[in-house]
């Protein structure tokens, strides 16, 4: 009886139109916030459970929020344009090293020309921002063949991408600098002044970039730009016979996707890692972000939280409920333990339920509002 809209009455239509109409959905959320933003920098500052020490904000907390973040990339890209794509991390990478160069100053020898190309360096924010505008343009340079191919030939176009950009940065020493060892150090994240640099400011400075750029992908999806989407995942030809044009359609999907996901990689590079190199970007980051996606729920922003959550805490459960029940596991068993899961589970998901766990939390609500009369 507690989960009901009956005498919330709509007057206007901003109130029709609102992203959480219901009264209930809007306090929880509201009470989310206030906890990430308020009750998490308390708690860690008076150091009480669990925020005894760092090793929450750090190991969990902050790759939570980025994976998050470049999960909602993807989703945008695979579960609301249902365009295939495994070269997510690709793209992670591409804004890492964009956003390094344009914070270390690029320079570009054109002697052939008799002339340089230099750029000074940037602060930390517009090289973050700027790199996922990198991100974007080669997201769209690798989307044309969208427009031709689909499904599984897609799917191995973009993990073409992967490979060759993992190739690029690990060969090209120009991307690192010139680094002989080939990983690169972030410069000093110092945003407008605020030099971030304890754990509880740096996962404040995540909360915001996901925060804003989730608010924005919801009301993407919901305006006209994301039924065309919507209307391209559910039947291309259909869509284009109504009026919508794939060419567009496509490559704003790529776009926005690979937007999202290279200001991810940025942040993954500059505000979890500090120092990296292209292996932190490699293949099997794509295929966690696609396996956030799935476990999590295609075609919903709630979706990528669900499945970082659950990627990430997994793994912690597997090695922490068998110590404390007196049966430990070796970490090669640990690891047979999370490929078997994760596999069974998505397997699971896709024969049951395509939409993932956001469908069952979204059936169970409706439920609620329903209960306990029968229609």
């Amino acid at each position: 009886m507690f989960y009901r809209e009956a005498g919330q009455f709509k007057t206007t239509y901003s109130d029709d139109m609102a992203i959480f109409p219901i009264r209930q959905d809007r306090v929880t959320l509201g009470v989310l916030l206030a906890f990430a933003f308020i009750g998490v920098p308390l708690l860690s500052s008076f150091h009480i459970w669990p925020f005894g020490q760092d090793y929450l904000l750090r190991a969990i907390l902050l790759p939570f929020l980025i994976l998050a973040l470049a999960a909602i990339g993807v989703n945008i890209l695979v579960g609301y344009c249902g365009q295939i794509s495994l070269g997510s991390g690709a793209f992670m990478a591409i804004g890492a090293y964009s956003a390094y160069k344009l914070g270390t100053g690029v320079h570009v020898p054109l002697a052939w020309l008799g002339f340089d190309i230099s750029i000074p360096a940037l602060p930390v924010l517009p090289s973050i921002l700027l790199g996922g505008l990198v991100s974007a343009v080669v997201g769209i340079l690798f989307g044309v063949p969208s427009l031709r191919i689909k499904g599984l030939y897609l799917a191995v176009a973009t993990l073409a991408a992967q490979f060759f950009f993992d190739w690029v940065f690990l060969r090209v020493p120009w991307f690192t600098n010139y680094a002989p060892s080939g990983s690169v150090n972030a410069p000093e994240l110092n945003f407008l002044g605020w030099v971030v640099d304890t754990p509880i400011e740096r996962y404040l400075l995540c909360l915001i970039f996901v925060t804003v750029f989730a608010l924005m992908a919801k009301n993407l999806v919901r305006g006209n730009i994301g039924r065309q989407w919507m209307a391209i995942r559910d039947m291309d030809i259909a869509a284009e016979l109504m009026g919508i044009r794939p060419l567009y359609a496509k490559l704003t999907a790529f776009a926005v996707s690979s937007f999202i996901i290279g200001v991810s990689g940025a942040l993954w590079a500059f505000v979890y890692l500090g120092s990296w190199e292209p292996l932190a970007f490699d293949i099997n980051r794509s295929l966690q972000l696609l396996f956030m996606v799935i476990i999590g729920g295609l075609g919903s922003i709630l979706g990528p939280f669900i499945g970082a959550a659950f990627i990430l805490v997994l793994p912690i459960m597997l090695n922490l409920v068998p110590s404390e029940l007196g049966v430990p596991l070796s970490t090669e068993t640990i690891t047979h333990l999370e490929f078997i899961i994760f596999g069974s589970l998505i397997c699971y998901l896709l024969i049951k339920e395509p939409h993932g766990f956001a469908r069952l939390i979204s059936l169970a609500k409706e439920k609620l509002r329903l209960w306990p009369f029968p229609y």
